[in-house]
């Protein structure tokens, strides 16, 4: 109230130079001439009610004949009640920028009263964004916010049709826009590159840094934020940073050296300021002070769940408990963890067909690294960096915080790559972490191509995996056409021997067929030679059984026989004309034409003697003196 100093960073940072002497601290910043308090009085001044009736009848009745540097201060606390405190807006819509300039006794409606003539939107359709306190209400007194003198605000329209303008949705755009910010730590002389959507607030960056280099948000001293910058509440699209990169350098602000003694009394004050004003401390985060902050713990030690269960015996269990804690704490856009083991990942990664392998990525994470927020946070949950690993590796992780985890993992490192990588992996500081290891099978081994620490960019992560994949992508082409080579042979071999066995098959059914063909020639040549020895024992026994010839000059009546052969020949016999006529058949069978296949036939007239009695004489078949025949077969 008697400065007018509303940045609570500016603030402490006046008492730190004064050794927190807030006396000096006033005066230091008002005018001697016009300094409202004297060493003579004391702090014990201070103790008294703020600034109020009670506290100018104390300070009457204290010192009735006090000097003219005290009767100095009465009317100007009387000035300071009677006068409001104004209070300057700079407004954004779309592409319009509005100033208004309120008393701190208006209320939040009346701003979008303003709002309404100015922009011709209806005040129920606007949403009046960038308070440093959250969201408000039409009714809240902007007094009670405890603003800064300038302050920026922008304004939305989610209900309201976006203007057919090619200028509409310009503060919209800037928003979704990646802001590069290149931090120099000055102290250490180092470079951080870190990336920021146009929707975060400074506020947010301010911890981020602290996440980097352990200087809390109040010790900061910054330079290169644009002089429209006034609020670390303003968004990064709001805040007139040259897009998309921007250089900024931080610093721990100096402070006097002090004894323990006043050590303890700055701590003794700061509790007391903070019991006695516990509307600007209700919230220290609103400050970039967080719990760990204040009262000096990292913010990685307040953390309660472990990202893995220590000894876990199932990996695939730990990798599990690993994935759900990570999307508790970083959402749910981030890298898809193979759950199995490290050997199940190599199976998964390395071993399938060429055109089908991918790299495996392995993440090392460790809680007591003050990158591993940030790493996880802005790069590893960054879609495109999700997408990337998403589409050409398979992602492993595990936990490096507890020791045995840590030994654990030392010894599947020394088992699948080597003491080399082990021993770099092992010499490894904690803010070093988290590690991103790239790992590219080959054939006789498994292949580090790359350790990333956790001190990168999303740009500079991005552009190493990449290297990485075209590393591997000219290895996997020619793994491709050795294995498609490979493929080739095997196929004309396949074929080859495809087309032997069919030769094979082929030869093998001709000589069966061969063989069966003369199997049966040699059957069906058995069958004939034993049916000629059947008829030739047929022949023979029937030429012994057929009486003999009787001769010419016999008295008995002679019946001579002329028999003509189907092939011209004749022979000729003389039977007893009381002979049957089956002994005819069986001297004609004798020569070989059984009267079963052939027939005898006579000339005149013309008669198929075969059918004729067997048992009638040649006299009753009219087959005498003398008869010529001949043999026909039979159909």
């Amino acid at each position: 109230a008697c400065t007018g100093i509303e940045n609570i960073d500016e603030a402490i940072t006046l008492l730190e130079q004064n050794n927190w002497d807030l006396v000096a601290a006033i005066n230091g910043v008002i005018p001697q001439e016009n300094g409202i308090l004297q060493s003579e009085y004391g702090v014990e001044t201070l103790h008294g009610p703020a600034y109020g009736p009670s506290s100018h009848s104390a300070a009457a009745s204290s010192a009735p004949s006090s000097s003219s540097a005290f009767r100095h201060v009465v009317p100007s606390r009387q000035i300071v009640e009677r006068q409001p405190r104004m209070l300057d807006f700079r407004v954004e819509y779309r592409d319009r920028n509005v100033d208004v300039v309120l008393e701190d006794s208006s209320t939040v409606g009346d701003i979008k009263h303003i709002l309404e003539n100015e922009l011709q939107i209806p005040a129920s359709k606007m949403l009046l964004k960038g308070w440093k306190t959250g969201d408000v209400d039409d009714s809240t007194v902007l007094k009670s916010l405890h603003l800064p003198k300038n302050n920026s605000l922008y304004v939305l329209t989610p209900d309201l049709p976006p203007p057919s303008s090619s200028h509409s949705g310009a503060l919209q755009e800037s928003l979704n826009q990646n802001f590069m910010l290149i931090v120099t730590h000055r102290e250490v002389q180092r470079e951080y590159n870190l990336n920021f959507s146009g929707s975060s607030t400074i506020q947010e960056v301010k911890r981020n840094v602290y996440d980097l280099t352990s200087i809390p948000v109040r010790h900061q001293l910054w330079e290169g934020w644009p002089s429209s910058a006034t609020d670390d509440s303003m968004t990064l699209a709001v805040s007139g940073l040259t897009f998309p990169c921007h250089r900024l350098t931080v610093g721990r602000r100096s402070s006097p050296v002090q004894t323990r003694e006043q050590s303890e009394e700055q701590c003794t004050d700061v509790h007391m300021v903070s019991d006695s004003d516990g509307d600007d401390f209700e919230d220290a985060t609103e400050f970039g002070v967080d719990d760990g902050e204040m009262f000096g713990v990292a913010s990685s030690a307040l953390r309660k769940s472990p990202m893995m269960p220590e000894n876990a015996e199932n990996e695939g269990d730990a990798l599990l408990q690993f994935t759900a804690e990570f999307s508790s704490r970083y959402g749910d856009c981030h890298p898809v963890y193979f759950i199995g083991s490290l050997e199940a990942a190599f199976q998964e990664a390395f071993y399938g067909k060429a055109r089908d392998r991918k790299l495996l990525a392995i993440y090392l994470h460790h809680d007591e690294s003050v990158l591993t927020n940030v790493f996880c946070s802005q790069m590893l949950c960054a879609e495109s960096i999700v997408s990337y690993l998403s589409q050409n590796f398979i992602t492993w992780a595990w936990d490096m915080t507890k020791e045995a985890n840590r030994a654990r993992f030392l010894t599947m490192c020394t088992r699948h790559f080597g003491s080399v990588v082990a021993q770099t992996i092992r010499t490894q500081k904690t803010d070093q972490f988290p590690l991103f290891l790239i790992i590219m099978g080959k054939r006789s081994s498994n292949e580090v191509l790359n350790v990333i620490q956790g001190n990168t960019t999303v740009d500079e992560l991005m552009m190493r995996l990449m290297a990485a994949m075209e590393i591997f992508s000219a290895q996997q082409q020619e793994d491709i056409k050795d294995e498609d080579e490979r493929e080739a042979r095997e196929n004309v071999k396949r074929e080859q021997d495809e087309a032997y066995r069919i030769s094979l098959e082929a030869d093998r059914a001709k000589r069966e067929a061969q063989e069966r063909e003369m199997a049966e020639q040699f059957r069906l040549e058995q069958i004939r030679k034993e049916q000629e020895e059947e008829r030739e024992a047929i022949r023979l026994s029937l030429e012994q059984s057929l009486p003999p010839e009787p001769k010419e000059e016999s008295t008995e009546s002679v019946s001579k026989l002329r028999i003509r052969t189907p092939s011209g020949e004749f022979f000729e016999r003389r039977f007893l004309a009381s002979s049957k006529l089956q002994v005819v058949f069986d001297f004609v069978a004798s020569k070989g034409y059984p009267w079963e296949e052939y027939k005898l036939l006579g000339t005149f007239p013309r008669r198929d003697v075969t059918q004729l009695d067997p048992n009638k004489s040649l006299l009753e078949v009219k087959l005498y003196p003398q008869e010529t025949l001949f043999l026909e077969a039979k159909e």
